[in-house]
């Protein structure tokens, strides 16, 4: 770790085998987007990205209260482009549509979870890698909310304004 503290960040320093072992994913994450972007069959990488993107939906959604109604994976054309996945919600408040919406975000943990795992003896490919490579790969690609998750996120205005009257009066009181 000493030779690596004068080139990279200390967090960056720690983590560079977890970082190393999700490179070839990383880079295998471009070629899937750019292929799929050029031929609807290419979707099929995607989709354990999209399965864990609609799953994120679906148990946040249960979770908050917004009461999933239909879950699906099958991609279907919308308008000029594809909607990969879908999940829909039935009760979709101001306090429920941010998380819900934005569950995927908590997609971006799992490459980070099976580095952890794969590289707690160090650094070591193994056959079991090239797979969870392929596996890996998608989840970068669907941890970003879409457009209209982002919209749906905007009805949770009101739990901003809260959450920030509260930091704002805890901040006053000296609690903060």
């Amino acid at each position: 770790m000493s030779s690596c503290a004068p080139l990279l960040p200390l967090l960056l320093c720690r983590h560079s085998e977890v970082l190393l072992y999700l490179a070839p994913s990383l880079l295998l994450a471009l070629v899937i987007r750019a292929l799929s972007a050029r031929h609807p069959f290419f979707f099929l990488f995607t989709l354990a990205g999209t399965i864990c993107h609609e799953l994120a939906h679906f148990c946040v959604g249960w979770l908050t209260g917004a009461q999933p109604a239909s879950f699906s994976v099958v991609p279907r054309r919308v308008g000029g482009g594809w909607e990969l996945g879908s999940v829909r919600l039935t009760r979709v408040r101001w306090y429920n549509a941010a998380p819900a919406a934005l569950a995927p975000f908590l997609v971006v943990l799992l490459p980070f979870l099976v580095a952890a795992w794969r590289t707690r003896g160090g650094v070591h490919a193994e056959w079991i890698d090239v797979p969870l490579a392929f596996a890996i790969a998608p989840q970068f690609l669907a941890c970003w909310p879409s457009s209209v998750d982002w919209k749906i996120a905007l009805r949770s205005w009101p739990a901003v304004v809260l959450a920030g009257a509260l930091w704002w009066a805890l901040v006053r009181s000296g609690w903060v």
